[in-house]
């Protein structure tokens, strides 16, 4: 087998990084989220949550990934003697194949919906528009195709490896991204009325701050920063021996959260100098905002359709960029644990998760797919994101504090002693007590106990 890959800079650890965890969430869940309890109230508890669970969360998978520089599996395993530890790694590899086969759908969904954008058929009123996504996503053929197009595109990125496939995808991806987004932005903050948009979404609204809107602020900070997929630990070992864990953790952090302002300010300003009140999910990227780009350009239809384009554009770099991470989790997996080429490890993912988006789409309205009262699809959402997600994220923090090592981790985190000798001990007393506790706290609320 060949010598594994490594990162060649650090940008590029950073940008790669960082765009596991910028995703579709960041576009729609995170301004409603906000909007919703408290504005920039909910904006400056999540940085704390991002700051109390996030930040211990990230470099507790980085000391594992990049100390014994191998997939999850193994690298838990390593660092447990073959202990039941190594079930952790397992458990994340599964989680990011379920998500990789379901995210693959609304991925799809994107890349249609640009691809509908260009040809300007995506163009009506309100009915139109919601038929046209209805009569889409429950057809038994065409969001499988494009679904299953999408797992192929992430696959010619795996298949190139670490340095020449994902860290040059993503140092093309994340700038793209970020001038859409900027673009997007100013082209929402100009229209009339967009100032009200802007207030729903920056102005503190205390009296709306409750326990729950606590953990949902630590619930999306947990789930946007992919804590608990082995993502970050697959990727931090690709990590070169001198990379600072804790500032490539502040600078993912910072990115991924400025994406998420920024895609507020992107959808909020234009929503409401229409006077429409955005929801959440889905209905909103696929219905109510191409109402809203021809209601908000209507005077110049010519811009409204570039807009629209862009938008859709910035939906699937973003997605991408996910689906890169998710897929290279598993590729690890096999690559290293049955000793076979990374094109054919690549395959298997690839079969794997095009299978699982051939049901999950189904199951959406096509066919009558359903598990426990769920589609398939949202079963497979609210199994991930309610129980192995944060039982994921909390079984690594007790690793890490409890279990490894107390030099081991010292080491990783201060690279021998030469950098934030001083944050250790703030490092270890969160990830031994406040992670486990704060995560403890998302998945009983998760599942309605709190």
């Amino acid at each position: 087998m060949s010598e594994r890959g490594h990162f060649g800079s650090k940008i590029g650890i950073v940008l790669a990084t960082a765009g596991s965890a910028v995703g579709l969430g960041n576009v729609w869940r995170f301004p409603y989220m906000a909007g919703e309890n408290g504005g920039a109230a909910f904006i400056l508890i999540y940085i704390g949550c991002i700051l109390l669970l996030g930040l211990p969360g990230m470099i507790s998978e980085f000391i594992v990934g990049r100390h014994a520089q191998t997939n999850a599996a193994r690298a838990y395993d390593k660092l447990s003697s073959g202990r039941p530890w190594k079930l952790v790694g397992y458990l994340g590899i599964l989680t990011s194949t379920i998500i990789l086969g379901f995210y693959a759908v609304v991925a799809g969904w994107c890349l249609q919906y640009l691809y509908a954008s260009v040809l300007g058929q995506v163009q009506g009123d309100a009915q139109y528009v919601k038929d046209y996504f209805v009569t889409f996503s429950t057809h038994p053929l065409k969001p499988v195709v494009w679904g299953v197009a999408f797992v192929l595109i992430t696959h010619v990125v795996i298949v190139l490896g670490v340095r020449r496939g994902i860290e040059r995808a993503s140092k093309w991806l994340m700038p793209i991204l970020l001038l859409l987004l900027l673009v997007l932005v100013g082209a929402s903050c100009v229209l009339p009325g967009s100032i009200e948009g802007v207030r729903f979404l920056l102005q503190p609204d205390f009296s709306k701050l409750s326990s729950s809107v606590f953990l949902e602020a630590l619930g999306q900070a947990f789930f946007s920063l992919s804590l608990g997929t082995a993502c970050l630990c697959t990727y931090a070992s690709y990590f070169a021996k001198d990379t600072n864990l804790l500032r490539s953790a502040g600078q993912i952090a910072l990115l991924d959260t400025f994406v998420a302002i920024l895609s507020g300010l992107m959808i909020f300003p234009a929503a409401f100098s229409v006077g429409v009140n955005p929801d959440s999910g889905p209905s909103l990227i696929f219905i109510t905002l191409p109402n809203v780009f021809q209601q908000a350009f209507i005077a110049v239809p010519a811009v409204g359709h570039i807009v629209s384009i862009m938008f859709y554009a910035l939906l699937v770099f973003a997605a991408l960029t996910s689906t890169i991470s998710m897929h290279e989790i598993g590729t690890a997996f096999f690559t290293e644990e049955f000793h076979l080429p990374r094109r054919r490890s690549a395959w298997i993912l690839t079969l794997t998760a095009s299978v699982l988006c051939l049901f999950c789409s189904w199951s959406v309205g096509a066919f009558d797919i359903s598990l426990m009262g769920l589609s398939l699809m949202d079963f497979c959402d609210q199994l991930t994101a309610n129980f192995m997600l944060p039982l994921g994220g909390m079984l690594t923090c007790l690793f890490v504090g409890w279990y490894i090592p107390r030099q081991l981790a010292y080491d990783e985190f201060t690279n021998g002693g030469r950098h934030n000798t001083l944050f250790f001990s703030l490092y270890l007393f969160a990830v031994r007590f406040v992670c486990p506790i704060a995560i403890g706290l998302v998945f009983l609320h998760q599942i309605g106990v709190v």
